[in-house]
């Protein structure tokens, strides 16, 4: 179990990067590579993060945060999967697939606490219309704080709630985990480039040439993997 000295520093993280997605800084800190890695430092298996986080970084280019739309919070739940891969010094067999799992999983239960959150923004916005529109500068600033406030609290608690639900589990799994860790990382990949590759195609296959370049792209990364 995950103690509350353990707890405190993963949730102020999971707030600011949680916050990132959409409110503050936007400084890109909330993308899966990042915070994952942040997670797994955290945790302390920088390795373990990195990994995490590359594979959700490609499951997470399928999503399109546009507008008001309804989608993943990846910012605070890849923090969450990049710790629990982590969470064991020695990487163990498993621990990235149920950091991209938690991940995932993490990421959905955020998306709809964006969504109850754009709501209750809504609700603070129609009381403080008449002062808005008298031109109460006042009144636009403390909606604005409220805001952010209430967002950094949003990915806070779901980072707590989060870990002390995924941390025994994770423990337990592991324990009872049978499968290679080369046959478990295989599927892992192929599984999060088809869907990144599914993502890419549909956002880009209008543009002139672009098959022309996903092929080169794809081809020089596979010669710098063997050559790496």
């Amino acid at each position: 179990m995950i103690g509350a000295a353990q707890l405190l520093p993963f949730s102020l993280l999971g707030a600011l990067v949680g916050a990132d997605v959409v409110s503050f800084p936007q400084a890109m800190l909330s993308r899966p590579i990042v915070a994952a890695t942040l997670g797994g430092a955290l945790a302390g298996n920088v390795a373990a993060g990195v990994l995490t986080g590359a594979v959700l970084e490609m499951v997470a280019m399928e999503t399109l945060p546009v507008g008001a739309s309804r989608y993943p919070e990846w910012g605070s739940a890849s923090l969450v999967g990049g710790a629990i891969a982590g969470w064991h010094p020695v990487m163990r067999p498993g621990a990235i697939n149920h950091g991209v799992f938690v991940g995932i999983a993490t990421a959905w239960a955020g998306g709809w606490s964006m969504y109850a959150l754009r709501r209750l923004n809504g609700v603070w916005a129609e009381r403080a219309l008449p002062a808005m529109e008298a031109g109460s500068r006042r009144a636009v600033m403390s909606l604005q704080l409220r805001g952010l406030t209430a967002d950094l609290f949003r990915a806070a608690i779901v980072t707590a709630i989060a870990l002390l639900v995924w941390t025994p589990i994770n423990d337990y799994a592991l324990a009872h985990w049978t499968v290679g860790r080369a046959a478990a990382h295989s599927i892992l990949a192929a599984a999060a480039a088809a869907v990144a590759g599914g993502a890419i195609w549909r956002q880009s296959h209008g543009a002139a040439g672009s098959k022309w370049y996903l092929l080169a792209g794809a081809v020089l990364g596979v010669v710098l993997v063997i050559v790496a």
